[in-house]
């Protein structure tokens, strides 16, 4: 059907790390009419986490919390627009983070929002950088070998990671065992969120995401027909080698995935009053942020989308196969549907990004943090702004400076596993490192190698798509990173020795959901559809030096060699 502008509107929830963004979007052309952000309260105060042993967690409030808010306020901001009305708003669709997976009782509600677990981190969302599974990842990795059975994560790049959603149920089970005596079952973020603006108060009335569970629950349609009858999820006798709990779990989960194409309810009256927009309309099965992000950021056969933030996530699709699906080493899977209905999704990524850099930041920021309070003769109000103002210039000037040396010049090479290395070949056990250091190495040559060696990460999953027959023929960056930092862009397309186009959207992530919503409504035949009708062009295209990608072809191999080393000795 075509559509003329102002006739119908469709809602995108991106539900990030650190805050929640709704979307509204004229379904005719893509353009915003209404955007709003809110940070998670608890989160931002730093509550449930303790990053010395890389615990993150989130409370379902903080959810709830932000998702009247942030609609609110963008239809509120719509309303401004001639001839809007919340009745044009036709669907909904909700993008996570994940996996970020929670215990829920029989009616679907996370543990955490009970009285008796309202207080316990291991009651609520562990989110997708939560590394505190480590242990149980590398269980669940020797019983895949050892068992003597199917490799039920052959479809997930043959590793298990500690970010994934049996690992962490593990954990929450090895960290209280009340939990895991009430927990009827687990839900990611974006199962619950359709879940509970659907109004559903059952397990089976829970229609689980095919990218979720596909990508990180080892779903696949081939173990469907297995003996025991599980669905596409690994054997009962399989999980009952890691803890017979996780038997119930499963058996909780139905026999059937869902794309984000389809329907998972109508918006109950309840969510309706309280968003102030009609109830009944289709609110989209969820999926994860980097999988609508790449919708968003015009994904398509040979076109990788890099989703930059804190940590990447790096998504391609492809055509199925005639015959037997080929298995890709090393990623973070590859699934029928997830990305675009009919097709095989293949995500990869790195843990971390945007964070390396941040982290540095936070490194310098500690003279100014712990000895600017106690310098005496200023205010404090002058205090707080000389650390607001040096907080917020530090990356920017580095990046600076760093653009005017030479890629040859300090000698340094670093490995950005600084949270582990997600792909290819998770291990979240790896660290991070910086070599090639000198009496003359200042912080800005060490934030330039630190920058290279998230340009390097990002190489070495394009090759290892590659090698496997995946052909790679365009990179788009979305996201934060992708439209902030040319420094890091131009770095990235150097190493590459490839163009990086850069999509012309800050909220490509929400505008793919908002696709999905589209197509969920029954405004658009097809995802490739909605994005040819509401996608944005390339705002930036970054050219590799061919001068400078000579020199880093050299100083990537000193980053594999560096990596061997490193990985060697890393207990």
């Amino acid at each position: 059907m075509e559509l003329t502008k102002g006739e119908a509107y469709v809602l995108g929830l991106d539900y990030g790390s650190d805050s929640c963004r709704a979307v509204l979007i004229d379904a005719s052309d893509g353009s915003e009419a209404g955007v709003a952000v809110m940070n998670y309260p608890r989160w931002t105060k730093g509550l449930y986490c303790n990053p010395q042993i890389n615990q993150f967690r989130q409370h379902p409030q903080d959810y709830i919390d932000v998702l009247e808010g942030t609609v609110k306020a963008a239809v509120s901001q719509a309303a401004k627009s001639p001839g809007f009305s919340a009745e044009k708003i036709k669907g909904i669709a909700i993008d996570t983070t994940g996996s970020t997976p929670c215990a829920i009782d029989a009616e679907g509600t996370p543990l955490a929002l009970k009285p008796a677990f309202a207080e316990n981190p291991g009651a609520m969302f562990v989110l997708w950088k939560d590394h505190t599974a480590v242990e149980e990842a590398g269980k669940i990795n020797h019983e895949l070998q050892s068992w003597g059975g199917i490799n039920f994560a052959k479809f997930e790049g043959g590793i298990y990671s500690a970010e994934w959603f049996w690992s962490k149920i593990l954990r929450v089970f090895k960290e209280d065992k009340n939990i895991a005596e009430a927990a009827a079952s687990f839900i990611e973020h974006c199962d619950w969120m359709t879940s509970l603006l659907t109004g559903n108060k059952s397990l089976a009335g829970i229609r689980r995401g095919r990218c979720a569970m596909g990508h990180k629950a080892m779903w696949h349609r081939e173990f469907a027909d297995s003996p025991d009858k599980s669905g596409g999820y690994p054997s009962a006798d399989f999980l009952a080698g890691l803890d017979p709990r996780l038997v119930k779990i499963r058996e909780s989960l139905g026999t059937e995935t869902y794309t984000s194409d389809t329907c998972a309810g109508g918006l109950s009256a309840e969510w309706a009053a309280k968003l102030g927009i009609p109830a009944g309309i289709p609110v989209a099965v969820g999926a994860y942020d980097a999988h609508m992000g790449a919708v968003g950021g015009g994904v398509k056969t040979g076109a990788l989308v890099r989703v930059m933030g804190t940590s990447t996530c790096d998504v391609i699709v492809g055509p199925k196969s005639a015959g037997p699906e080929k298995a890709v080493r090393g990623i973070c899977g590859q699934v029928d549907g997830s990305v675009v209905p009919g097709m095989i999704g293949y995500e990869a990524g790195q843990s971390a990004f945007g964070d390396v850099y941040a982290w540095f930041k936070q490194v310098l920021m500690w003279p100014i943090e712990v000895l600017l309070p106690r310098i005496e003769g200023a205010d404090d109000a002058l205090k707080e702004k000389i650390a607001a103002e040096v907080s917020k210039k530090i990356i920017p000037e580095l990046e600076k400076a760093g653009a005017r040396l030479d890629p040859s010049d300090s000698g340094i090479i670093a490995l950005d596993w600084l949270n582990g290395r997600r792909t290819p070949d998770a291990d979240q056990l790896l660290k991070g490192a910086v070599a090639g250091l000198t009496l003359g190495s200042d912080a800005v040559r060490i934030y330039r190698a630190l920058a290279e060696a998230t340009a390097f990460g990002a190489r070495a999953i394009v090759e290892r798509f590659r090698e496997e027959g995946v052909a790679i023929e365009e990179i788009i960056g979305i996201g934060g990173v992708a439209r902030k930092s040319p420094f890091v862009m131009q770095i990235l397309a150097d190493v590459l020795n490839m163009p990086i186009n850069v999509n012309a959207n800050d909220q490509s992530v929400a505008l793919g959901a908002a696709m999905f919503a589209a197509v969920a409504a029954g405004l658009y035949q097809d995802i490739p559809s909605a994005q040819k009708a509401i996608g944005s062009p390339i705002e930036k295209t970054y050219a590799p030096d061919p001068g400078r990608a000579a020199v880093y072809e050299k100083l990537y191999q000193r980053y594999r060699a560096l990596g061997v080393f490193i990985g060697q000795g890393t207990v």
